[in-house]
């Protein structure tokens, strides 16, 4: 009896640590899996101005932001600071690392690319990501643009390439907002020691329990490879802020997770083309048999 039992307790001991495992696969270990861009997308959808905007990725319960970049064992204050040039505008995510020190967590990118349409990204920097990540909407019940016919009804199933269709936003409250005549980019008002009143840092959440909190924003929102809003990424370009406080903080981390990347790729690769090799050994194989089956038909 007492041997069954030890056998028992070691098989939850590994089933535990297997569980573990599974659960944690999705972390990078970088600081960007403490911050959900697609959640970010969710809080901008839900606004009618960036000031608001700033303040519901800043809430706790809203389950976007739980950095701690200066490693003081509580949640950073994000700072949402508008550049704009004509119909283009960048939101910039800001952190204040010190006194005398700032870093980008991401960015939101949007600009009109019709009388009724426009288009939004939002790009995670690569010090706080390990490299660019770029998310947009994806959810089918906002309108689509598709880029041959821009008419902002969506394209038809013939042009349907989810490469190429992209959410309008037009309509969303804090863009109508931001395409105001009179609009005047948002800044925070807010710095390093100087935070409002309402907001209340917490310690932050382990991985495996902010991971499940933030899924739910991915349903509606994509990570993607294009880039597609150009112009606003210009105008955020000269603004870029990165921290030497956060940059030699995560070297180690950031070189491992880089590392993993370029051997994940070259081992996709290396399945694509084995798949493409045996694609192609197949249409040869059928191929020839075809000729076999002709040649004997003719002999008949």
């Amino acid at each position: 009896m007492t041997n069954i039992k030890s056998l028992l307790l070691g098989l939850a001991c590994v089933a535990g640590s297997t569980i573990q495992v599974f659960a944690q696969t999705d972390s990078t270990g970088m600081p960007g899996d403490n911050f959900s861009l697609q959640g970010a997308l969710e809080m901008f959808k839900q606004s009618g101005s960036p000031e608001e905007f700033e303040k519901k990725i800043n809430e706790k319960d809203n389950n976007v932001n739980n950095l701690d970049l200066n490693d003081d064992g509580e949640t950073d204050y994000i700072q949402v600071i508008g550049k704009t040039d004509n119909n283009v505008h960048a939101f910039i995510l800001r952190v204040a690392i010190s006194e005398t020190e700032n870093q980008d967590i991401a960015v939101i990118e949007l600009e009109k690319n019709g009388d009724k349409s426009a288009i939004i990204q939002i790009i995670g920097d690569e010090e706080i990501y390990g490299e660019a990540v770029i998310a947009e909407p994806s959810e089918e019940g906002d309108e689509v643009l598709d880029d041959n016919n821009k008419t902002g009804n969506g394209p038809s199933a013939d042009f349907y390439d989810p490469e190429r269709i992209v959410v309008n936003v037009f309509l969303w409250p804090c863009v109508q907002f931001s395409f105001r005549p009179a609009y005047i980019p948002w800044v925070s008002p807010w710095r390093w020691g100087h935070y409002p009143n309402w907001w209340k840092p917490w310690r932050p959440l382990r991985w495996h329990v902010f991971h499940p909190r933030r899924l739910h924003f991915h349903r509606h929102f994509a990570v993607v490879h294009t880039h597609r809003v150009l112009h606003a990424h210009r105008v955020y370009t000269p603004h870029r802020t990165s921290s030497v406080i956060v940059r030699n903080r995560t070297v180690v981390v950031r070189n491992n997770y880089r590392t993993n990347r370029s051997s994940r790729q070259f081992i996709n690769r290396q399945k694509v083309n084995s798949q493409n090799n045996n694609n192609g050994n197949r249409e040869g194989k059928e191929k020839k048999e075809k000729i076999r089956e002709n040649r004997k038909g003719r002999k008949g």
